[in-house]
């Protein structure tokens, strides 16, 4: 069972974190992820107040 484990977490790591997705325009899904979240502003609920 433990090489099945291993073999699924491979996978999701290259489906994820390397996998050059087309309708993204070519980036993997954690780099279109990152840019979506440094784009996006946090709800007000969400930001720090000084």
């Amino acid at each position: 069972m433990n090489d099945i484990e291993i073999a699924v977490a491979e996978y999701i790591d290259w489906f994820n974190q390397r996998r050059l997705h087309g309708e993204l325009g070519h980036v993997t899904p954690a780099e279109h992820e990152a840019a979506h979240y440094l784009a996006v502003k946090p709800p007000a609920s969400l930001q720090k107040t000084s």
